[in-house]
């Protein structure tokens, strides 16, 4: 039974020097002195109050992508023992002592070493030589910008690695279906293309063109595979139910996944609430959540509150009125009704506070039991300090002519009647006997009379309305937009019928507690819908650039200056390898379509395994450069150089390979590629010069005097510092 004991317990392992190589160096390029500078490097200013965020428990919203990478670098924040007290609120602003510059920067500078055998492998699983994957990788090692990018508290090098490892994985699961299906080894590199793709969307959402290549080339694989007729259909069908839980499944469940921890880590209350629905800020610790604490849940005749504007744009803002009125003439000529402005107060006041009155009845307090409101049922607005009535009429709108004015009701004993009934409508109710409840409830207000719908316009009023937003009454409806919708914020139960009694009553907080907690879905939906929609500041900065200055790198950025020394940090590309790329592509375009025109006509210029090869690596390479740029020419938003590196790296491993076909196929003799094999050596030594002589502007860590700084502008476009002593 312990036989096996007897015998010397054996495990052989396949070790491939060139990676170990590879990696050491890669590790070396991008680790050494890696917390040099120790000051704030461009972009850490923006990552880095994300982060502090994390370390604090605050919640926050970045429009720029899901947050997977962002609790990437919070993660080596947390291992170094950050605090998240630091300002992060000035370029070069020097790290305090208790902020872990080397934990910080350790993740983007291991992803960013890890490309280095990445792109050997991915070489290798394409079949082609140890020779091209050596040259894919050494040139991915000394690539300025690759570096410079991976040195700091950025995301783009951990892009880059998902990326990559993504079609590492499908190339190694794709070379295992020919053998060894199902087997272990192609079950792991399945999920692990999966598990990486869904990585790759969830650091930035241009991740998500890479995972769409992948699943292409998945699809014609897979399309391919439903041909083969050596397969039973039960094969069939499980190779594809494979791929579906892979490719599919996986990546949904991966990414609710990062939401999820995101939402159970930034439980407190944060700067960026405003952005967020009622329910959703209630449902955080601190700030509305302490505000209404203790609030009745059913809105009911007589209760006092505060109606926030769902649709919060151009901010959030609150239903508002106050003792001042709409001026008799308007700049233009118009003239209006002269009642109480009604406008949307950006800010929390005791004039944001409505009473919700009963047309039948005076009284303007809660009854005891409560009689809430319901869908459909006809209300009165009462502003709760002035007492005048919200009102409507065929007036128009100060700034928006062709809706109504919506005024607070005055009379001054003329033809103009009150026009002051509204009927509640219910908007996210689940039947028509739904009641309205506090947060939860997102309803619309429509006036009886002239069926306008109660609509925040966006529009900044004049001086006269002190800069706040106009409200209107919009009578000619469009159908739904959530500008026309509202919810009950901060909520009480009305208890004191006379004024001098309920202004007092208005500024105590509320009594009774109701817990207002939202399901993960209805927080990730909403967080999800605002990131997608939460426009950004898209004003130019001096360093943006155009998608066209990427490819001929007209452009650079000066990431840090020294504050006493000519010492600085650019990210600058190796413009050998940057125009060396570009034309490979170029020249991968031209052979390709001159050997399908020729295959056109039957002559085959290649065999069939070595024309499968060239088209799959220029499937992957091409498509992958095609895709991570070709997008931002669509965009708007401010664009940096940076962009252009996910699509430059896969740009960089076609070169070498197009190299090898080259010389494979195109040179006819021995003299031939002896001869091409030399101008090959030349470039890329030319290309370890370049690398060397922008390393000071890579690292940072030597200071150049004027001259050579001047030298270094080999572009009129560099923008190279050059300090005035």
């Amino acid at each position: 039974m312990l036989g096996f004991l007897r015998q010397p317990l054996v495990v052989t392992a396949d070790i491939n020097l060139n990676v170990v190589a590879l990696t050491g160096v890669g590790l070396l390029s991008r680790l050494w002195r890696l917390t040099y500078p120790r000051a704030v490097v461009f972009d850490e200013v923006y990552y880095g109050q994300y982060i502090s965020f994390y370390m604090k428990r605050i919640f926050f919203l970045d429009g720029s992508g899901p947050p997977f990478g962002h609790m990437l670098l919070a993660l080596g924040g947390y291992l170094g023992g950050f605090d998240g007290n630091f300002l992060w609120n000035r370029i070069g602003a020097e790290y305090s002592s208790n902020v872990p510059v080397w934990s910080l920067r350790l993740l983007p500078a291991l992803t960013g070493a890890f490309l280095v055998p990445m792109a050997y492998q991915i070489v290798l699983e394409l079949h082609f030589s140890h020779c091209a994957a050596m040259g894919a990788a050494l040139l991915i090692l000394i690539e300025n910008a690759l570096i410079t990018q991976s040195r700091l508290i950025l995301l783009e090098s951990v892009l880059i690695f998902f990326n990559l490892l993504s079609v590492l994985s499908y190339l190694k699961f794709s070379n295992l279906q020919k053998h060894s299906p199902f087997s272990l080894s192609w079950w792991f590199w399945l999920m692990l293309t999966g598990v990486a793709c869904s990585c790759a969307v969830g650091i930035k959402y241009m991740g998500v063109f890479t995972y769409l290549l992948v699943l292409s080339v998945a699809a014609v694989h897979a399309w391919h595979l439903i041909g083969d007729q050596t397969l039973s259909n039960v094969c069939v069908f499980c190779h594809l139910l494979a791929r579906t839980v892979a490719f599919l499944v996986i990546p949904i469940l991966m990414y609710l996944l990062f939401f999820y921890i995101h939402l159970i880590l930034l439980y407190r209350s944060g700067p960026h609430d405003q952005i967020m629905s009622s329910a959703f800020q209630a449902s955080l610790e601190g700030g509305l959540a302490h505000i209404t604490r203790g609030q009745p849940l059913e809105v009911a005749y007589g209760s006092q509150v505060t109606l926030r504007s769902v649709f919060g744009k151009p901010m959030p803002c609150w239903l508002h009125s106050h003792q001042n009125t709409y001026p008799m003439i308007y700049e233009n000529g118009r003239g209006s009704s002269h009642q109480q402005q009604v406008t949307c107060y950006p800010f929390k006041d005791v004039n944001n506070w409505w009473i919700v009155k009963d047309p039948g009845r005076h009284q303007l307090v809660v009854n005891n039991p409560p009689r809430p409101i319901r869908h459909g049922d006809i209300v009165q607005l009462v502003h709760g300090m002035t007492t005048r009535l919200l009102n409507t009429h065929d007036v128009a709108a100060p700034l928006s002519p062709h809706s109504q004015e919506v005024s607070c009701y005055i009379d001054y004993n003329i033809s103009m009647p009150a026009q002051n009934l509204w009927r509640l409508e219910i908007v996210n109710r689940e039947s028509d006997t739904d009641i309205w409840k506090t947060i939860m409830s997102e309803v619309r207000f429509v006036h009886v009379n002239t069926s306008a719908i109660l609509k925040l316009s966006g529009a900044h009023l004049p001086d006269w309305g002190f800069r706040q937003l106009e409200v209107v009454g919009e009578k000619l409806s469009r159908g739904f937009h959530e500008s026309m919708v509202w919810n009950v914020e901060e909520h009480r139960y009305g208890k004191s019928q006379e004024q001098k009694e309920r202004e007092l009553e208005l500024h105590s907080p509320p009594q009774a507690d109701v817990s207002r907690n939202l399901s993960f879905m209805a927080r990730f939906s909403e967080l999800q819908w605002r990131m997608l929609t939460l426009r950004t500041d898209d004003s130019e900065h001096k360093y943006s650039s155009t998608p066209l200055e990427w490819v001929t790198l007209d452009t650079n950025i000066a990431y840090w200056l020294h504050p006493r020394t000519s010492a600085q940090i650019h990210l600058l590309g190796n413009i050998t390898i940057w125009a060396s790329a570009s034309l490979a592509m170029v020249a991968y375009a031209l052979l390709f379509f001159w050997y399908l025109l020729r295959r056109r006509r039957n002559i085959c210029d290649l065999p069939e395994d070595c024309w499968l090869r060239w088209v799959l690596a220029g499937t992957l390479c091409c498509g992958g450069w095609a895709v991570n740029y070709l997008p931002f020419f669509m965009m708007e938003k401010t664009l940096f150089l940076y962009h252009y590196l996910p699509a430059l790296t896969f740009q960089i491993i076609l070169l070498p390979m197009v190299l090898q076909h080259v010389s494979d196929h195109l040179c006819r003799s021995q003299l031939q590629r002896s001869v091409f094999s030399a101008l090959v050596v030349a470039w890329y030594s030319s290309a370890c010069h370049v690398f060397n002589t922008l390393r000071p502007l890579t690292y940072g860590d030597t200071s150049l005097p004027p001259s050579e700084l001047r030298a270094l502008r080999w572009k009129d476009s560099w923008d190279i510092l050059i300090r005035k002593y």
